[in-house]
């Protein structure tokens, strides 16, 4: 059976939503079939010891300014180098650099990542986009709000494939002590309840909105405190608006961690109430550890949350609302712990890792076939059965 070279190119392999899917793809592929590389545009990051100790190669082209021909030609000749079959491209930077690189080697055949409804972007990303359609044979994408988004921008008409992000639903071992070390930590009496965030301090994640709710749950309540798990450049910003909004007291800022589970296990809720998603890993992580959910009302969102069987749902940007249904699963923690573990069983259901391995290797697969007819021959990759995500 004849290896596919596939090469995948992201910005950079910091710990971020794509960053994580990319490297699970990557690392689960059967090896029999699929020779993987990965070239990181600008740098690396925590993600590139977990690539290379499952024996991935990995290059980082040490792309420095948003226009840097000098990368540019560096990638262009690593690409002449690999001479991958497949290119498979994630996010802006290396959807725009990596797809026109690929088509000057001679790559036969690229697939794009579009990973997020990006509502950041105006003309000019979506002329370029337009561009570069024309040198892209498949969109990949996890959830169906992406594909109706660029759509509607005439971007990959007909060329998408939805394929779900996968979650490890056997990763890690419950920590009985989460709750006790977190409450110590923050400095909480044993009553007290915690609403969890964890995201990048980004606009899009309206944070704001999250903590001008914690102002009004106090109109009620005097044990609930916040705590937001990540970095960003909205940091400072988000200090000074909790001391503005009157609980610098109950908003905990608890910086970067590098794995959350601890926190979400210690959490009464989780919230994610952002104004334009994916499909986000953190909330997929919340609903693993069956923590009841907040979500604000967005396709990314309720791919996971359909409806309020399984978590209750928000308006964007309704701050009343917010703080409204954070009070109805402190005031109904029984409900809240069911639509919880329906949650989990939904999760463990639809967005398994090896679902995820399966969707992109039948996506590989019928462009390597493709190719093949395309070149008088017929397709060299052998219809197997899914494997588990641990196999290599």
């Amino acid at each position: 059976m004849s290896i596919a070279k596939l090469t995948m190119i992201i910005p950079t392999l910091v710990q971020g939503g794509a960053e994580k899917q990319m490297c699970l793809l990557a690392a689960g592929l059967p090896k029999t079939e699929f020779a993987v590389s990965v070239l990181a545009l600008t740098a690396g990051g925590p993600w590139q010891d977990y690539l290379q100790a499952h024996g991935i190669p990995v290059t980082v082209i040490g792309k420095r300014f948003k226009l840097d021909p000098f990368s540019f030609r560096r990638l262009w000749l690593r690409l002449r180098e690999e001479r991958p079959d497949i290119v498979h491209t994630w996010i802006f930077a290396a959807n725009a650099y990596g797809r026109l690189a690929a088509r000057l080697a001679g790559v036969p055949r690229i697939v794009t990542g579009e990973r997020c409804v990006d509502q950041w972007k105006n003309e000019f990303h979506f002329w370029l986009d337009r561009r570069l359609d024309r040198f892209t044979d498949a969109f990949a994408t996890n959830s169906q709000g992406v594909v109706d988004f660029y759509q509607q921008q005439r971007i990959g008409l007909g060329k998408f494939e939805v394929i779900p992000n996968g979650f490890d639903t056997h990763q890690g071992a419950p920590d009985p002590g989460a709750a006790a070390h977190w409450r110590e930590r923050l400095q909480l009496s044993p009553t007290a309840k915690l609403v969890v965030a964890v995201a990048r301090l980004w606009p899009q994640k309206r944070l704001k909105d999250l903590i001008w709710a914690m102002d009004l749950i106090g109109c009620k309540y005097d044990h609930v405190h916040l705590a937001i798990a990540g970095e960003g450049p909205e940091l400072q910003r988000l200090q000074q608006f909790a001391h503005e909004a009157r609980v610098p007291d109950r908003v905990h800022f608890v910086g970067h961690l590098r794995e959350p589970a601890s926190l979400l296990q210690a959490a009464n809720l989780f919230c994610l109430v952002s104004q334009y998603e994916g499909q986000s890993n953190a909330l997929m992580e919340a609903l693993h550890w069956r923590v009841p959910v907040v979500i604000s009302d967005i396709p990314g969102n309720r791919d996971l949350i359909p409806d309020e069987t399984y978590g209750l749902i928000c308006p964007v940007g309704d701050r009343m609302a917010i703080a409204r249904q954070i009070g109805r699963v402190l005031d109904d923690p029984v409900a809240a712990q069911e639509r919880a573990r329906q949650a989990a069983e939904r999760l463990e259901a639809h967005f398994s890792v090896t679902a995820m391995l399966h969707g992109y290797r039948q996506l590989y697969r019928r462009l390597l076939g493709s190719t093949q007819t395309a070149a008088g021959g017929s397709a060299v990759i052998g219809e197997t059965a899914c494997p588990a995500h641990n196999e290599r």
